[in-house]
């Protein structure tokens, strides 16, 4: 059944200023074994590692020039670096932090997806607008798809039946077959879409635009393929709408909650997934751009990149409770798995 289609109405603004995070800091000090998030530095050219039990910054390694995509590959000892200047995506040894090879993207990769068995990279290549399939292990170009102006958002569905990418200039998101690699769909957005993600069980696309302020709600269940469900609006009091630019997307495993950074609002949005409808805004660093979970999505990381940090939120309760600085301009983050 189809949603109408709604704008978001104004929710209450909460976390500002971090105050009383005392509390709820000491109840990550916990027995669980900890993780390592990585976070890309694209004016750095570094990646700064966070240890996730004490949440404090562990090192910073030198990169490539300008990464901004970063990945981690299923069993967790390989790290991908988009070198974005250098046209190659780097493979770092997640241990000891040593460059092991590099793999062809394509000219100016900006993002990129990993199937989920990391047997292949879709890269978006933003100066030439195509998509490069790569094969991680034989470390070679399986297929370059032409879409359209831009290219930037990349997602895998669930079934690994579609490929999709977002196109910044053409405002689409192209649905790419991954048994041919032939664009089989376009979705008309809104202006420049950044990031794509899938709900667990496929039936749902959330595509953010920056410039339009706005999640597209894409039906994949449409009797003719993907269709347009519903857009998701912002209004946050005190803060001018053209700061609000939604970037990068997080959905909870169980489909319950979408988080999204706002950009210069220095904002995440929680939209309540079934209902569509915003229901909070975090404070949390300046120019928010990528998020990720922990792998016990206890715990939801932001990259800042005009603050320099990254802010820790509590899932569960909604609220920033750490920043930690990292290197310049983050950019991505990736967490290890179990």
């Amino acid at each position: 059944m189809k949603r109408p289609s709604r704008m978001a109405s104004v929710a209450p603004v909460v976390g500002a200023g971090l105050v009383g995070v005392v509390t709820s800091f000491l109840a990550l000090s916990g027995p669980a074994l900890a993780n390592k998030a990585f976070v890309s530095n694209e004016k750095g050219n570094t990646v700064s590692v966070i240890d996730t039990d004490s949440w404090e910054t562990e090192t910073e390694f030198a990169v490539g020039n300008r990464p901004r995509g970063i990945g981690i590959s299923p069993d967790g000892k390989h790290l991908y670096v988009c070198a974005s200047d250098d046209d190659t995506i780097q493979v770092i040894d997640t241990e000891s932090y040593d460059f092991l090879w590099s793999l062809p993207s394509g000219p100016d990769p900006e993002l990129f997806v990993l199937s989920p068995d990391g047997a292949m990279l879709y890269v978006s290549n933003e100066d030439d607008n195509l998509v490069t399939v790569v094969d991680t292990s034989k470390k070679t170009v399986v297929a370059e798809i032409p879409v359209g102006v831009e290219p930037e958002g990349m997602a895998v569905s669930p079934d690994m039946r579609f490929i999709v990418n977002t196109s910044e200039t053409t405002n689409m998101a192209h649905f790419i077959a991954s048994a041919d690699y032939k664009i089989k769909h376009n979705v008309l957005v809104d202006q420049r879409p950044r990031y794509a993600r899938f709900t667990g069980d496929g039936s749902t696309l959330f595509v953010s635009s920056e410039i339009g302020g706005t999640v597209s709600v894409i039906d994949m269940l449409g009797e003719t393929g993907p269709e347009l469900e519903s857009k998701i609006g912002f209004e946050v009091s005190g803060v001018q709408p053209e700061w609000l630019q939604p970037v990068g997307m997080r959905i909870t495993s169980d489909n319950k909650w979408l988080f999204v950074a706002l950009g210069p609002a220095n904002r995440v949005a929680v939209i309540d997934v079934e209902s569509r409808e915003v229901v909070r805004y975090i404070l949390v660093g300046q120019r928010v751009w990528q998020l990720e979970f922990t792998p016990d999505e206890k715990y939801l990381l932001t990259t800042n990149g005009n603050s320099n940090d990254v802010t820790v939120i509590d899932v569960a309760a909604q609220e920033p409770i750490k920043s930690i600085q990292v290197g310049q301009q983050p950019w991505g983050v990736v967490v290890t798995p179990d």
